[in-house]
Order: structure tokens, then C-alpha cells, then sequence
């Protein structure tokens, strides 16, 4: 049995009105819903996306006066309980709601914030991220994609990668550096850049899609020649990227830490029924196995709860968001594992056209979790020198 946990009385009345909103518009075609790998252009999702917009459950957590619903995280964790309840999908704006729109409103102008902030909202912009360069993944200010101004415009010429949802994409927000000559953490700019321009010719970015170990290509490779944006795109101010992008990073990290467990949770009790269907429920190593997970989904719960205090007493939570990472990445690997154990053979059949069963995609996914958006090595770097306070790690002159 799960331990309720009292949220307070704001955050229970959102929760029955949120129910109510439920019960009066949830869609029978998606009750059930369970695959996180699902394409959310579909007609359903579509359909669901927008019926939450019309409600106001989307950028809910974004202030009012931008659109949103300024929930707190106590509430935002009682949407996404009650979305699980329910069976449905929590369908989001992907990363313009989750990375770009925080930076925007916490760095942006009163005009930026009235141009990109509800083109996000309504789904007309949707952003991939330019970020990492083959050269600069965890040591992300020594990127080299470089910016430079011609009049009232900024002309980017560099290479990114691991660049995700580019497929479905029409922008990019994009580190370049625009004083070469500044320290390295300085002279970076964040610049949100159009892949088309207004004639609709393309704007000098090619991607070119990085095949996955499950067969699909959900990151590609960005070429960029002489990509052009307005200098009205550049969020924070030229040359102050860096502080704008720990905005966007601290939401990558941190940010889902109190719903996470919910994902997990679910996927605990699918690979309990897979166990049970295969006769090896009573198997001691299965039970013990088993048990491990489930004890570590709810110290991930608890875990979100630490952080919601934290947030609901609008502290910083810092460099705590890497701990997060590092602990459902190894989770997840390790879980996956288990669960291609408990399928046995079956686990080695895939479907034609390399389709592939649930826990298979798993598998083979979380073989990356603990590399992408900061290794599990740089994540204990960052939780032993920013918070035990240990000497930095020593590093080649």
C-alpha cells in the first residue's frame, strides 16, 4: 500500500477540481495509455493536447499573466497522480514548455515574452536543443559554434549534436559564442534560431538523424552555415548565455523530480504482471529483485517530496538535481536488466521490421541515461565538490 501524503488544502482542491475536469473530458481512446516512446503527433494525442490547452493544463506551472496556471509543485505532482489514476498521458509542450518558456520568463524581455511565450503555448513553436558539440558534452562552455552580428541580426555558423526532437522541430534555441576573446563561461549567447526562413527557404541547418541501438533516431547531428536569427532572439542579453542556460539545465535535471516516480511506478507493476504471467513470481532471485525496485521507486518518491519542500519554500534546490539524475539513470539501466532476465529467451526475439516489445526498448534505451544531459561520472563530480565539499577532482594542466 502507498503512504498518502498530505499536500495541503490548496493542493487538494486543485486535485478534485482537477479530477472533476477528468472525469467530465478524459478520451476513452487513450485510457490505458502506457507507452512513453509514442509518436505525440498522433490524432489522439493531438486531439488530448489540445482539450488540455482549452482547459488551461498545459505550461501549467508558468505565471499566469504568461498564459499558465502558476501551479505550485504540490499541485503539479497532484496533476500528474491524478493523470496516472486516470490511465492517461501528462501531454506536455515538450521542450519550449519544460526548457525554453523558464528561460524566457526568467530572462527574456517583455517583448520576447509576449512573441515566443503563447506561439508555445498554442504548439506553433516547437524547439529542439543545440547545446552539446562533438567536442563539448559535459564540459559544455568550451562549445565553439560561433555567432556573429551583421546589422540587426546574428549569423551562426558551428556543429551540435545529440540534438533531440529534431524531427518534429521548427526551432532550435542554441548556445554559439559571440566574444571569442572572453572566458570561456563568458561570450556565450542563448538564441532562439528558426529552421526556415520567411520566404521559407531553409536556414542553414542540416540535421542528419544518429540510427539508435533500438533502430530508431530520436537525436541527430546539426550542421549549421550561416543560420540567421534576429539580435530580438537572443534571450538574456549578448554574451550572458551561460547564466540563461543553467536556467534551462536546472529545469532539465531537476525539474521532474517530484512526478518521475509515477513513469516508474507504472513500469514496477508491468514487469510484475510480466513475472507473474511467466510462472517466476515465486522465484527467490525474481522476489528479491523485485523488491529492489520497488523500495528505490519510492525512495525516488520521497526523494520528489524533498525537493517539492523545497521548492514550496522557494529555495534553489542547486546541484541536489544531480543526485536526482544519477540515481533514476542507474535505476532505470539496472531495472532493465532485470526485466530482459525475467523475459528469459523471448528477450532475444524481436518483432519484423525490428519492432521491438516493451522492456526490450528499455533495455536497449537506458544503455544512454546515465550519458545524456550529464554523466553519471560528471553528476558524483558535481554532488561531491558542491555539496560534501571535497577537493575538485584533480584534471591534466
Amino acid at each position: 500500500m502507498v503512504m498518502e501524503i498530505d499536500l495541503g488544502p490548496q493542493a487538494e482542491k486543485f486535485r478534485l477540481e482537477f479530477r472533476d475536469w477528468l472525469e467530465a473530458n478524459k478520451p476513452a481512446s487513450l485510457e490505458g495509455y502506457d507507452d512513453p516512446n509514442a509518436n505525440p503527433d498522433t490524432p489522439e494525442l493531438i486531439d488530448w493536447a489540445e482539450k488540455l490547452r482549452e482547459g488551461g493544463y498545459l505550461c501549467v506551472t508558468w505565471p499566469e499573466k504568461f498564459g499558465g496556471r502558476g501551479l505550485s509543485a504540490a499541485e503539479v505532482a497532484v496533476m500528474n497522480e491524478e493523470l496516472h489514476a486516470a490511465g492517461l498521458p501528462r501531454v506536455t509542450r515538450g521542450m519550449g514548455e519544460n526548457l525554453v518558456g523558464p528561460a524566457i520568463i526568467a530572462h527574456g524581455t517583455d517583448d520576447q515574452r509576449e512573441r515566443f511565450l503563447p506561439r508555445i503555448i498554442s504548439g506553433e513553436d516547437r524547439y529542439c536543443q543545440g547545446f552539446s558539440e562533438p567536442d563539448s558534452g559535459s564540459d559544455l562552455a568550451s562549445l565553439k559554434t560561433r555567432g556573429i552580428i551583421d546589422g540587426d541580426e546574428l549569423v551562426i555558423t558551428g556543429q551540435k549534436v545529440w540534438t533531440s526532437w529534431f524531427w518534429r522541430a521548427n526551432m532550435l534555441f542554441c548556445l554559439c559564442r559571440t566574444d571569442p576573446e572572453a572566458p570561456k563561461h563568458q561570450g556565450i549567447s542563448y538564441v532562439l534560431i528558426p529552421l526556415k526562413r520567411d520566404d521559407g527557404s531553409e536556414n542553414g541547418i542540416e540535421f542528419r538523424p544518429l540510427r539508435q541501438i533500438t533502430g530508431e533516431s530520436h537525436f541527430a547531428e546539426t550542421f549549421i552555415e550561416e543560420a540567421r536569427a534576429p539580435l530580438s532572439n537572443v534571450i538574456g542579453g549578448l554574451n550572458n548565455g551561460w547564466r540563461v542556460a543553467m536556467t534551462t539545465l536546472g529545469s532539465e535535471r531537476g525539474g521532474s523530480a517530484t512526478t518521475q516516480h509515477v513513469q516508474f511506478r507504472r513500469e514496477f507493476w508491468k514487469l510484475v504482471k510480466a513475472a507473474r504471467e511467466r510462472g517466476k513470481i515465486e522465484d527467490p532471485i525474481v522476489r528479491q529483485r523485485l523488491a529492489w525496485a520497488y523500495s528505490r521507486v519510492e525512495v525516488m518518491r520521497y526523494q520528489g517530496l524533498r525537493l517539492l519542500s523545497a521548492l514550496l519554500a522557494d529555495q534553489n534546490p542547486g546541484p541536489g538535481g544531480s543526485i536526482n539524475k544519477m540515481y533514476w539513470s542507474e535505476y532505470q539501466r539496472r531495472m532493465a536488466e532485470y526485466a530482459v532476465e525475467i523475459l528469459g529467451p523471448e528477450s532475444m526475439i524481436v518483432g519484423e521490421e525490428y519492432e521491438l516489445e516493451y522492456f526490450q526498448r528499455q533495455f536497449l534505451q537506458t544503455r544512454g541515461h546515465t550519458i545524456w544531459g550529464g554523466t553519471a561520472e560528471i553528476q558524483r563530480n558535481i554532488v561531491g565538490e558542491r555539496l560534501l565539499g571535497l577537493p575538485k577532482e584533480p584534471r591534466p594542466s
